[in-house]
């Protein structure tokens, strides 16, 4: 299907998107890497009547550590978050799984800030995001703010974002040598994940379990408690409201939260995987 027609500007700072946002409203939309964007918009479920291309600011793509976190900027790509030196040092998790994301097209083209902003329940990245904690940086006609990853997507599609406001980074801690473990299954290695698990330091996300992606409380509960491995993953679905698709039903899904929570952590423990 072919999208409905639009106006096309290009910004050349944040300042110049931020400018357009707030003329255009709700009718306007950030293109980037366009592969979150462009397949709703051929589906009609998205119909913006502006689209702003922000692909061309430089100053949005870059990852580096700064004190006890490592910032990166939203327009940087998944390849250059996979391939980065820094990430891979000091929040390795991050771009093993920013190398997980789709085929080498959808990794050389889409950015952090387009998957983090697009609030799919079934995405990679936001998964490991969640369970890294941290925070979002979104800049608007009044300037920087900054919110809790833990209280950005608020729903299917939905973040705390305003109409005028933008992604410009995500910054998380630094976890360096600690364990983490990211465990997905899919029918096929480029799909998004049916059910995907992250696990990092105590803590616990999971894709596709929800309206948005989620922490599995229960099952970080229940290890802060000194429960096993597996004691603390079999609590992984709890709390969760999965749907049923021709994929998966919601028993599938729950099953496998459950499967894929051991798997991450026990990576994560540093259990041999004949063990697991």
């Amino acid at each position: 299907m072919i999208p409905s027609q639009f106006d096309y500007v290009r910004a050349r700072s944040v300042d110049e998107a931020v400018a357009a946002l707030t003329e255009h409203g709700e009718d306007a939309k950030l293109l980037a890497g366009g592969h979150s964007l462009l397949p709703v918009m051929k589906l009609r479920l998205a119909v913006p009547t502006v689209l702003i291309d922000i692909g061309g600011i430089e100053d949005l793509s870059y990852v580096r550590a700064e004190g006890d976190e490592v910032a990166i900027g939203a327009g940087t790509r998944h390849h250059e978050l996979e391939r980065s030196e820094v990430a891979r040092t000091e929040v390795p998790l991050l771009p093993h799984t920013a190398g997980r994301v789709g085929d080498p097209q959808v990794r050389h083209r889409g950015t952090l800030g387009g998957t983090v902003a697009h609030s799919d329940p079934a995405s990679d990245l936001p998964t490991a995001l969640l369970a890294l904690g941290g925070t979002v940086v979104v800049q608007g006609p009044g300037g920087r703010r900054e919110v809790p990853i833990t209280e950005f997507w608020t729903g299917f599609f939905e973040t705390v974002l305003s109409p005028d406001e933008m992604v410009v980074e995500v910054r998380v801690p630094r976890t360096g040598n600690a364990g983490w473990g990211y465990e997905k299954f899919t029918r096929r290695e480029n799909d998004w994940p049916i059910v995907a698990a992250a696990a990092v330091q105590g803590r616990v996300a999971l894709a596709n379990m929800a309206g948005t992606v989620l922490r599995a409380t229960a099952t970080e509960e229940a290890l802060a408690r000194g429960a096993s491995i597996a004691e603390a993953a079999a609590l992984a679905d709890q709390g969760t409201s999965p749907t049923s698709d021709m994929h998966a039903d919601q028993d599938y899904r729950r099953h496998l939260a459950r499967l894929l929570t051991r798997r991450a952590l026990e990576k994560a423990a540093g259990v041999p995987a004949a063990a697991a």
